[in-house]
């Protein structure tokens, strides 16, 4: 919601990028302080010891420190009445990722990545996984590869 002052929310509306940034066993702390309330003079990168990362076409600072990431271009927003929270809608215009992590076929591992998964607010969980399965089609069961 922007009931209150939300610097993340009026830096998307002024340049018109955002980038997602996979956290990691080594930033999860750094990564979750970022969501303290922090003055609009304060750098969050550096009142959390992460590093800013620039991109040429991206007018938003990458998390150096993440392996992935995914910068976007600002396309609309939405707001739900019942809360006044907005969902902000982006367009993938860069993805920055290893080169070890990306299967043949495509596929990101991201174990491989050592990306983490977050659950509520507070509680941060180690990713396993359980198989891949075929394109899902009616009629036909799904088989792990």
């Amino acid at each position: 919601p922007v009931s209150v002052e939300r610097h993340t929310y009026s830096n998307i509306k002024e340049t018109g990028y955002f980038t997602i940034n996979h956290i990691n066993k080594e930033i999860y702390k750094q990564a979750h302080q970022t969501s303290a309330r922090y003055n609009k003079d304060v750098s969050e990168f550096d009142a959390c010891g992460l590093t800013p990362e620039l991109s040429e076409i991206i007018k938003a600072p990458y998390v150096k420190e993440s392996k992935i990431k995914i910068g976007l271009r600002f396309i609309e927003e939405q707001e739900i009445k019942f809360n006044r929270t907005i969902i902000i809608v982006g367009e993938i215009v860069e993805i920055i990722l290893p080169d070890d992590v990306v299967e043949m076929d495509g596929y990101v591992d991201i174990e491989k990545a050592g990306t983490i998964a977050i659950s509520s607010l507070d509680s941060y969980h180690a990713t396993k996984r359980i198989a891949r399965l075929t394109y899902a089609k009616p009629g036909i069961e799904p088989k792990e590869f």
